[in-house]
């Protein structure tokens, strides 16, 4: 299945002194992540909106803070797609500080693919075959560009894990 991540910087506010993370800023974390995702695999949030009338809603969540994070500290943000279910995507959510490896988060989400009707409701639609297959296919890696030469960093170092 699909797994992306990315590496963000905490900004000031995000926590409180003692390296706290306000809980909307982990959300808001993940949700940044999965958007990277979806621009990364040609299905960007925003045009989903504009073009096609759709999007992905938050259905559920679970989450729970682990470690400190602190202005200024990098932090690596991982999902994985653990399930696809009709209407449905369920991502597994990791957080940890990229310097040490210290786990920061983790938790679950469940996105509802959903139809934006004229009244600006919402009503929940099957996730068209085109997006599962591109889904599917970042699981493989197939999005990946053959490395351009030899790299002085050692990548096991900076996978999430």
């Amino acid at each position: 299945m699909a797994m992306y991540w990315k590496e963000i910087t905490v900004n000031w506010g995000e926590s409180d002194p003692f390296g706290l993370v306000y809980y909307p800023r982990i959300v808001a974390w993940f949700n940044d992540t999965e958007h990277d995702l979806f621009r990364t695999i040609g299905y960007p949030i925003e045009q989903m909106i504009k073009n096609d009338r759709t999007t992905f809603v938050m259905g559920e969540i679970h989450f729970r803070f682990i470690g400190p994070a602190a202005y200024g500290d990098r932090i690596i943000t991982t999902i994985n797609l653990a399930e696809i279910g009709e209407h449905t995507l369920h991502w597994n959510c990791k957080a940890k500080n990229a310097l040490t490896g210290a786990p920061v988060a983790e938790g679950r989400a469940t996105r509802v693919y959903a139809r934006i009707n004229e009244d600006g409701s919402l009503k929940a639609a099957p996730i068209p075959d085109e997006m599962r297959d591109a889904l599917r296919e970042l699981g493989d890696l197939k999005h990946l560009r053959p490395n351009s030469g030899p790299s002085k960093l050692s990548a096991q170092s900076h996978l999430p894990g």
